[in-house]
Order: structure tokens, then C-alpha cells, then sequence
């Protein structure tokens, strides 16, 4: 049951992740990345398995938002697995994707057969080679959030566990955003953490955040978070 004081939202986030083509379990040919280090400022404490985390299946082609939540609502009627789905675009280098992000998908097994799943609601997958391929790249997803606001810009997710979001007073490039969260690290004396950067729209204003992944995001934390970030803005 959701929170009685629950919003949804719709915003953007976007990340740096090192990604991996995978060859098995996918449709023949098609280009699908998958995150080796999905919270890379705080991996190495968490107690990932053997399950895909974050999987970005390149698109045929730059399908409207709407066809994809579309697709996405109607595949979630038939497919009897859990999964959830978003549009997002994954840059290497200078060639940028246009991709469908995947989590809770419990199986590799289980991505060709979402793949027809949304072919047979019209997406189509890259047919593309790039075996071997592991690089960084930038990522921006477009998403609905489910969040409770628990403090003056401090949010908790609804959805999705270990997640919080803090507000900022201004947008911030990544080049930007990526040097004010090596200023807050190295600051920060508290539990380590991974942050993204993203924006959501909210009565009538574009509000900037932090996305705060930790496994100890108690109000006192993210108030210090939020506090340093703040303070450690140019």
C-alpha cells in the first residue's frame, strides 16, 4: 500500500555507469547493455546476486514517450514475470542510443522473451554488433516517480528501495554536478553513498535533485547531505 501523502511525478535522471554488451539470452543480434556498476559510489558495500540489475535494450528507433509507456502497460497485462520499464538513452563516445531501461528482471533468461513481449506491441530492437563492447557511458532515463516527501526537499522513493532524493537550488551540468559530488565526498564523513543528478516537474516547477542511493538514509543524513551540497555549490 502506497503512503497517503505519496506523489508521482515525472522527471529525468541522468548517471555514469561502466556498461557491457551481452550476447546470451538476448533476441539474435540486438544490442542490449547491461550495468556492471549500477551505484558506483557505493558497489563495493552492496550485496548485489546473480540477477540482471539494470539492463538498457537499444531501440530501432526513438519511439515517442507515450508508445513506450503505452507498450509497457499492455506487455505488463501478459508478461508473468515482475520488471519495470523506462525510456532512456545511453551516449558512448559520440554515438547515443535510444534505449528501454529494464530492472527486476529476475532472470537473464527472461529478455528475449520480454523482447517479443514488446514486439508484439510494436518495439523493435538495434539489430547491432558490438560483442565484447565494456565502456563508460552516460545515461539519461525518463521516468515517473512515486515519492513522500519527508522534509524540506528531502524525498524518499516509494518504489524503489535504498533511494532518496534531495533538492537543489539550481540545474547543474554534469560536469558540474560531477566535481560539487567530489567536493560533498570528500567532505563527508558519514556512510558512503552513490548520486545522480535529475529533475522532476511538481505543481507547476521543475524541481532539481540529487537521486541519494545508500542503505542508511535515515532524515538526519539526508539533511546532512543535502546541507553540504548546498553549501558546496559554486
Amino acid at each position: 500500500m502506497e503512503p497517503k501523502n505519496a506523489i508521482e511525478v515525472f522527471g529525468t535522471i541522468r548517471k555514469q555507469e561502466t556498461v557491457m554488451t551481452i550476447d546470451d539470452k538476448v533476441q539474435t543480434g540486438t544490442l542490449v547493455f547491461e550495468a556492471l556498476e549500477p551505484f558506483p559510489g557505493y558497489y563495493h558495500e552492496t550485496p548485489f546476486g546473480a540477477n540482471p540489475i539494470y539492463m538498457y535494450l537499444a531501440l530501432q528507433e526513438q519511439y515517442p514517450l507515450m508508445d513506450i509507456i503505452r507498450a509497457t502497460q499492455k506487455v505488463e497485462k501478459v508478461f508473468n514475470e515482475k520488471f519495470d520499464a523506462g525510456k532512456g538513452f545511453v551516449q558512448l563516445v559520440d554515438t547515443t542510443y535510444n534505449v528501454l531501461r529494464v530492472r527486476h528482471l529476475n532472470r537473464y533468461d527472461l529478455i528475449g522473451d520480454l523482447q517479443k513481449a514488446y514486439n508484439d506491441q510494436g518495439i523493435y530492437f538495434m539489430v547491432k554488433s558490438k560483442r565484447g563492447l565494456e565502456a563508460v557511458a552516460q545515461i539519461k532515463v525518463v521516468k515517473f516517480f512515486n515519492l513522500t516527501q519527508i522534509d524540506d526537499g528531502i524525498y524518499l522513493d516509494n518504489k524503489e528501495e535504498y533511494h532518496a532524493y534531495i533538492e537543489l537550488p539550481k540545474e547543474q551540468s554534469w560536469e558540474d554536478f560531477n566535481a560539487l559530488t567530489n567536493r560533498v565526498k570528500y567532505n563527508w564523513e558519514e556512510s558512503k553513498f552513490d548520486a545522480a543528478v535529475g529533475a522532476f516537474w511538481h505543481e507547476g516547477k521543475i524541481h532539481e535533485f540529487v537521486r541519494i542511493y545508500s542503505q542508511k538514509l535515515s532524515l538526519e543524513y539526508l539533511q546532512g547531505l543535502r546541507k553540504l551540497y548546498i553549501e558546496k555549490m559554486k
